[in-house]
């Protein structure tokens, strides 16, 4: 699954514009290194999110091409 959709899907970003936009400026590192929005995510990677000071890290579960809001956070754990 591409990066921008499993950060939409799994609701950790709100809307695939802005998970786009954000992979694009660089605020987003998979496995240590800065990730486009089509790089592919495969289970137990770790997605690091960066806005301003905050930086979330989240490891992959699960992935689901739809996820209602009880299953989003079933699809990653935060470290």
């Amino acid at each position: 699954m591409r990066l921008d959709k499993y950060l939409k899907v799994s609701r950790i970003i709100k809307r695939r514009t802005v998970a786009n936009e954000a992979c694009d400026s660089g605020h987003v590192k998979v496995n240590g290194k800065i990730a486009r929005a089509s790089a592919e995510i495969k289970i137990g990677d770790i997605i690091e999110v960066s806005f301003g000071e905050k930086t979330n890290s989240f490891q992959v579960l699960d992935i689901n091409e739809y996820a209602n809001k009880e299953n989003a956070g079933l699809m990653f754990k935060q470290i």
